[in-house]
């Protein structure tokens, strides 16, 4: 069976509901993206910051969890930190109530394509997630979380096919993205309990 680790990109956000600090909205965002991804199976779970940011993933991560500094919040960056897998996974940190199934959904294409894109619903540019077979492909470009898009990776691939693209999620990026939070929906419990001591509703 294929090594296989998912890593949670802590980076920063540029937007956070009025009334909510902006630094505890992103703390709250990258806590419950980490709980998601500690409870996946067969995969080794990680975070990645930039050295600014070493303190808040320390503040967050599992015991044991193992935390890569980059120098920049980026996936390719991510990728030359990782060492002993087959396949890695990088999740952007703001997808509080990201279902586990779509991280699945990421990695399953590595079976037969080297590169697994997933957008960041919404509209506009951006990506949810980026995984590839390791080591990563030399034609793959260097691709930012929030203005990427999935075409982009396909840029200097042999051919179209090698980058998948599955299934996206909607980003914390915006006011229209709060508005689609399920409270029905389980999980993104420290988003909620943010939200709840805003006043507003969670």
């Amino acid at each position: 069976m294929a090594r296989r680790v998912v890593v949670v990109m802590l980076g920063s956000v540029r937007w956070s509901p009025p009334g909510v600090d902006r630094e505890q909205w992103r703390a709250a965002l990258a806590e419950d993206v980490i709980d998601l991804v500690a409870t996946l199976n067969e995969v080794d779970v990680a975070v990645a910051v930039t050295p600014a940011d070493r303190a808040l993933a320390d503040a967050l991560v599992w015991p044991g969890t193992a935390v890569h500094e980059v120098p920049e919040p980026t996936p390719n960056a991510v990728f030359a930190t990782v060492d002993g897998y087959d396949q890695a996974a990088v999740l952007a940190g703001d997808v509080p109530d990201l279902p586990a199934l779509s991280v699945g959904k990421l990695l399953r294409p590595l079976t037969t394509r080297p590169v697994a894109v997933a957008p960041a619903e919404g509209g506009g540019p951006g990506l949810l997630g980026v995984a590839v077979r390791l080591p990563v492909p030399q034609w793959l470009p260097p691709l930012d979380f929030d203005t990427a898009m999935p075409a982009d990776a396909r840029v200097g691939a042999p051919q179209p096919g090698d980058v998948a693209v599955t299934a996206g999620w909607r980003r914390q990026r915006g006011p229209a993205d709060l508005a689609a939070l399920d409270p029905a929906f389980e999980g993104w419990e420290a988003t909620r309990s943010l939200l709840s001591g805003s006043g507003r509703p969670a």
